[in-house]
């Protein structure tokens, strides 16, 4: 799983290249993180406001909301895409 990162004014948009293998487990996992449920060694989702996933061909694009006068630390963002990758990859 390859994913890039930006910065934009209103939060973090996340552009991830997943094989149709992993796919529909990614999907899963970001929808729990979508619902308060995310599995990842963070606390950075405490300061999420809002997850917008939109799934295309082999790509899948996030758009992270922060609560207001909150901001995502990168490193841990990477720690959590990271980890997921680690865990959906090793689900054979």
């Amino acid at each position: 799983m390859k994913y890039k990162m930006s910065e934009t004014e209103k939060g973090l948009n996340i552009i991830i290249e997943v094989s149709n293998d992993n796919s529909a487990k990614l999907l899963t996992e970001l929808n729990n993180c979508q619902q308060g449920k995310c599995s990842c060694p963070t606390e950075e989702y405490k300061k999420l406001e809002s997850l917008t996933i939109e799934n295309y061909e082999n790509k899948i694009s996030l758009i992270l909301k922060p609560k207001e006068n909150q901001s995502f630390n990168i490193n841990e963002i990477n720690k959590c895409l990271n980890y997921t990758s680690n865990k959906i990859e090793g689900e054979k």
